[in-house]
């Protein structure tokens, strides 16, 4: 019994050395996962950098952004915005992460296409010490429903692209121009509580330029 039982740990040793040190089998076992390795690193390389006026992100705002799913409908961007100091004392800087979706891709011809709805969801917020998560101990608890730092925002636009020719390009495959109108978590509720509130005092416009890479 004893003797079967060993000559199964002798079998299974074997066996196991052969497979990881044969040749052929830890070539393709190391390409795989070297392959692995570079797509993950692939997908983390921008394909998109975009630029974008107002949206409640700012006065202007840039930064990378990443195309993915069944034919490129999903986008995600990373924006760094300014805010001049108006009446502050001193300007600001904002971060937005956002998130697109566009349902619809119509070719118009060879160079351009046309998106008639995108939507986007995102979160933005002011990078200064004057804008708050918690409400401040100075005041009463319940004083500050909301924070002061993140805005949650919603907008619909349109966008139309020029696309590159394979043969002509150089750095640039493609760039698009667009529209946003948008609104965030406290202008909708003030909607919601105060009828007599026109479109232009919850709805802002935004355009901008996003320029494809990959």
């Amino acid at each position: 019994m004893m003797w079967s039982t060993f000559k199964k740990i002798i079998i299974f040793l074997g066996a196991f050395i052969f497979l990881c040190f044969y040749p052929g089998y830890t070539q393709n076992k190391y390409e795989k996962n070297i392959e692995r390795y570079k797509t993950f690193w692939n997908r983390l390389i921008p394909s998109h950098t975009k630029i974008q006026f107002a949206g409640s992100m700012g006065l202007i705002s840039i930064g990378p952004g990443w195309d993915y799913g069944k034919k490129q409908k999903w986008e995600s961007d990373i924006l760094i915005g300014f805010v001049p100091k108006y009446s502050s004392s001193k300007a600001k800087m904002t971060f937005t992460f956002k998130q697109n979706f566009i349902p619809w891709n119509k070719k118009i011809s060879n160079y351009f296409s046309f998106n008639p709805l995108t939507t986007s969801i995102y979160l933005n917020s002011v990078l200064n010490n004057k804008f708050w998560n918690k409400n401040p101990e100075r005041y009463p608890k319940g004083y500050y429903t909301f924070s002061t730092k993140i805005r949650i925002n919603l907008s619909l636009g349109q966008r139309l692209s020029f696309n590159i020719q394979e043969a002509q390009r150089k750095k640039i495959k493609a760039f698009s121009i667009f529209y946003e109108l948008g609104t965030n978590d406290i202008y909708l509720i003030s909607k919601l509580n105060n009828k007599y509130l026109k479109a232009k005092d919850y709805l802002g416009l935004s355009f901008g330029i996003k320029i494809q890479i990959l």
